[in-house]
């Protein structure tokens, strides 16, 4: 048993010797969260399945705790998943040999997808004042690591975090986290990041990954954001983050800046097997040391229930930019993570100009429309012979989304989605997509 199992279940007994003080039981809240989804990708040009294609009825039950009464207080939270399968389009859920699975389940040793796949986890809490402590299953966000939430069941993870609000205007967050249960699997796993999580021989990872940073509102309207990362034997990685809201007329600007500063850990930096992608002539497939600086910025103005925005991002770098990456689908804190890419090779960059509108503006409360489109350029790539494959090459994505949320009655809070997505790109070797996901979704209350 590792450290962390032990004090999990230690913490465990403590809460259930006061699961009957007033407060645990009072502030205790459950929801069962339904999710019917359905992905359609179409795989342009090249060789290989052109379709993956998978339908799914997802269930999110969860619960969470008051606290007991005392100087210290504690509670326990509870969530249980359970994705079942209603299609996998005869053999086109895109599972391949080196995958974790297919687009939305996990598959079996012939590449089949599963009947069903489920998990349980369990998370004891502590709380003293404004700070409190978490131990077991966790779901952070925050800009070096970001839970991923984009299928039929979300991406959870295993470890601590400890959260405190005890100076005004500041909100201090750290942890560590050792392994993570990926959004189409029921198993944890170590960590990795792209280029050193193939399935195989190829496959290294890592059981440490420790953050810290914090919050700090200068003024109501301006927030400042200080982060650190480290996924040991891979990379560190620092974040510093502008967030300012600015009322103009009749509206308001909101201008967010990031910048990212990535480099080398422990055998990343001496073993080829730990490298990261990115553009090292000599190397095969141009994998080599993490080495990245990201630059972003992107701004907003909302009026009259509609919001204009333009962003520009370098990732400046012989690496592409790092996070973690186990393979079977995860998210990152970049102003460019979209439905299919995330735009940020080394080298790129990425122009955005975005649109949405609410409807509610125009009496029908729940409609929301948006879409965004991104252009990346300035693309050089390594082959599996270790020369450069593409100059200044480019890619392009174009999202939209519909979706409308019924504010009242009795199928109140009951959810419709339609995402739409295509990417194109001249990148050698890599095939264009054209995506659609389409998601039904109502959330029970059951405390």
């Amino acid at each position: 048993m590792n450290k962390s199992t032990l004090a999990l279940a230690v913490a465990v007994g403590v809460v259930a010797q006061h699961a009957g003080a007033a407060g645990f039981i009072e502030d205790s809240k459950a929801t069962l969260g339904l999710r019917n989804f359905y992905i359609n990708t179409d795989n342009r040009d090249g060789t290989g399945p052109n379709k993956n294609e998978e339908w799914g009825q997802g269930f999110d039950l969860r619960f969470i705790s008051g606290y007991t009464q005392g100087t210290v207080g504690f509670g326990i939270d509870a969530i249980g998943l359970l994705g079942v399968k209603l299609d996998s389009g005869g053999g086109t859920n895109g599972a391949t040999a080196t995958s974790y699975g297919g687009t939305v389940f996990p598959s079996k040793s012939n590449g089949e997808a599963v009947d069903n796949f489920s998990s349980l986890g369990l998370t004891a809490k502590a709380k003293i004042s404004q700070t409190e402590l978490k131990l077991g299953t966790l779901q952070p966000k925050n800009p070096v690591i970001v839970t991923n939430d984009g299928r039929l069941l979300p991406q959870t993870w295993q470890g601590g975090q400890i959260t405190s609000g005890e100076i005004k205007d500041l909100t201090l967050v750290g942890g560590q986290i050792e392994a993570v249960k990926g959004r189409n699997s029921s198993n944890n796993e170590q960590l990795s990041i792209g280029g050193a999580n193939t399935r195989g021989t190829a496959f290294r990872d890592s059981n440490k990954f420790i953050y810290a940073g914090g919050d700090y509102k200068i003024t109501k309207d301006l927030t400042a954001q200080y982060y650190y990362g480290n996924l040991e034997d891979f990379y560190k990685q620092h974040f510093l983050g502008l967030v300012h809201n600015w009322a103009i007329g009749p509206g308001v600007l909101k201008s967010d800046l990031r910048y990212f500063n990535s480099s080398d850990d422990g055998k990343n930096g001496t073993d080829s097997a730990y490298y990261s992608t990115g553009n090292y002539t000599g190397f095969r497939n141009g994998r080599g040391e993490v080495s990245n600086n990201l630059y972003s910025g992107l701004f907003l103005y909302t009026v009259a229930g509609h919001t204009f925005g333009g962003g520009y991002q370098v990732s400046n770098g012989s690496s592409d930019f790092p996070w973690l990456n186990q393979g079977d689908g995860s998210s990152n804190y970049t102003i460019t993570d979209m439905q299919i890419q995330k735009f940020g090779r080394a080298g790129e960059k990425t122009w955005q100009a975005r649109y949405s509108y609410d409807f509610a503006k125009v009496g029908v409360p729940g409609l929301t429309a948006g879409a965004v489109y991104l252009k990346g350029d300035d693309i050089d790539t390594v082959g599996t012979n270790g020369r450069e494959n593409a100059s200044g090459a480019s890619e392009w994505e174009r999202d939209f989304t519909l979706a409308y949320v019924v504010p009242e009655g009795p199928l109140k809070n009951v959810g419709f989605m339609w995402k739409n997505a295509t990417w194109r790109t001249d990148l050698p070797n890599t095939r264009s997509q054209d995506e659609n996901r389409l998601i039904l979704s109502y959330s029970i209350p059951l405390l």
